[in-house]
């Protein structure tokens, strides 16, 4: 995909997913620039979800357009969206608990001496130092990259989760709900890392119900209600209440 200059990272126009007669997104037209970090909220089932799955190519839209680095893409799949540079950490993360460390980093992406279907050789020493050098990008320390992640806690996976993401793409990192299972001392872990990604300077779009979260971390929110985008601040210019008074629509 060749980059036409756009000061935007990520660009959709009028997009729309209906299921049925029911319409889940109605005409989100929404701009990221490169470097911003935006928080997308809003109360259960109001389209925030459904916007990213969208986006990244885990559902296709009714109608509608999306841009990315200047270019109209329509991704058949999320593997799709990953080769062309975005980078999504779901809820479930997409690791593999029986897996350890590196092969999860490396998930879909392994190293070989050769490549011969079900006859491919691994290269685990290579891996496992390339999965170290990743992991350190982000300031995520884990001693041993053998331990498989079945042992380890919500918080360590989480921040796997994002290191991977951060590791491999630095065009457009997408996170749904990043701390929502975590404690307090987890959360503070996985928000140092998203703050070392926002001086980097990696866009980061953020779906959250933690409004302190949002306001630490973002640069702009996005409030979705009913399917619709209604409103796009800048955080510094608003109120934690005023944000709440847009999501449950006591302020249009």
């Amino acid at each position: 995909m060749t980059e036409k200059p756009t000061p935007y990272v990520l660009e959709t126009n009028n997009l729309c997913k209906n299921y049925g007669g029911i319409e889940a997104l109605k005409d989100a037209s929404f701009s990221m620039k490169k470097g911003e970090t935006i928080a997308i909220v809003g109360d259960n089932g109001a389209g925030k979800s459904t916007f990213v799955r969208n986006i990244t190519g885990v559902e296709k839209s009714t109608s509608g357009t999306v841009k990315f680095l200047g270019n109209e893409v329509n991704f058949e799949n999320p593997f799709e969206a990953r080769r062309s540079g975005i980078e999504t950490v779901y809820q479930n993360l997409a690791l593999i608990d029986f897996l350890n460390v590196t092969e999860n980093m490396f998930l879909g992406r392994e190293l070989t001496f050769f490549n011969f279907g079900l006859f491919s050789w691994l290269n685990k020493k290579k891996m496992k130092k390339e999965a170290k050098k990743l992991l350190s990008k982000t300031n995520v320390h884990i001693n041993n990259l053998d331990q498989k992640l079945v042992n380890m806690s919500g918080g360590q996976r989480q921040c796997i989760a994002i290191a991977r993401a951060a590791g491999w793409g630095e065009k457009l990192i997408i996170m749904d709900e990043p701390t929502a299972a975590l404690g307090v001392k987890e959360t503070s872990a996985v928000e140092q890392i998203i703050q070392g990604l926002k001086e980097r300077q990696i866009p980061v779009l953020i779906i959250s119900h933690n409004l302190r979260q949002v306001f630490d971390l973002a640069d702009k929110i996005c409030v979705f209600r009913q399917g619709k985008i209604v409103s796009m601040m800048a955080t510094k210019d608003v109120t934690e209440e005023q944000v709440v008074s847009k999501i449950t629509g006591a302020i249009a």
